[in-house]
């Protein structure tokens, strides 16, 4: 941008992308472009063109997203598409003994809608002898956030695999709110090349998510609207966990 000497913006440039402007320092007169229109939307142009260098930086062209259903993953496949088109974005769907129907259909209607590639890869066999193998080691001890973060590592497995299979990169879907709390899981939903929208706190994520969705519906509705779990266990809501991490303070086993 250009300023007189008075303070006042005489040119500028457009927000997030590479631009030639024209200003006169003998009149004080220049090009003012069109820049967005609300906050939201400056948040999200830096996302995208973040993503883009980033990735095309590292030496990568193409991208996997683990999409849950949820809208978390959901917003980060819609930052990648606008980042590096439809074509070098990957879904994968991998549903667990604890995934909701409307969840895996939300994240196939997701795929639909932005216009990539869906993988889908079951976790419950893997799981399942995960739970075989190590029942002699845990005993009669009940089931709880080691078996949750089990599958959260499966996930990453896979991802990663993927990953080194075909040379995409992985983009990880974790938001600010939860890993402020440590309400993720170390070499699972944390593995990846890239933590899109890590610095993007909760609320915002679905303020972003609803302006995706302000020409037409990329983002399934029920994606939006439906309460936030992790889906690691029966009735499991992310509100119900997160008040008790704010209760109790830092807690190790959330991400161990």
């Amino acid at each position: 941008m250009a300023l007189t000497a008075d303070g006042k913006v005489a040119a500028q440039a457009l927000a997030f992308e590479e631009d030639l402007v024209l200003f006169d320092t003998e009149t004080g007169q220049g090009e003012i472009h069109a820049q967005p229109r609300e906050e939201i939307e400056y948040a999200y142009r830096a996302l995208v063109i973040g993503t883009r260098d980033y990735v095309f930086k590292c030496g990568f062209k193409k991208v996997l997203v683990g999409l849950s259903g949820g809208v978390d993953s959901a917003v980060v496949a819609a930052i990648a598409v606008d980042a590096l088109g439809a074509g070098n974005v990957q879904g994968v769907s991998m549903p667990g003994p604890y995934s909701s129907e409307g969840s895996k259909n939300d994240a196939r209607e997701l795929t639909t809608r932005l216009g990539i590639e869906l993988i889908t890869l079951p976790i419950g066999d893997v799981f399942g002898a995960y739970r075989k193998a190590l029942a002699p080691a845990f005993g009669a001890v009940s089931e709880g956030v080691a078996e949750e973060n089990i599958q959260a590592r499966i996930r990453g497995n896979y991802l990663m695999a993927l990953s080194n299979k075909f040379g995409s990169m992985l983009l990880s879907t974790g938001n600010k709110s939860e890993l402020a709390v440590g309400y993720c899981t170390l070499y699972g939903d944390m593995a990846g090349g890239l933590a899109v929208i890590s610095d993007v706190p909760k609320l915002m994520v679905y303020e972003m998510a609803n302006w995706i969705n302000r020409e037409r519906e990329l983002i399934p509705r029920a994606t939006i609207d439906k309460a936030p779990s992790a889906e690691l266990r029966p009735d499991q809501k992310d509100e119900r966990q997160l008040a008790a991490l704010r209760c109790a303070g830092p807690n190790p086993e959330a991400v161990y």
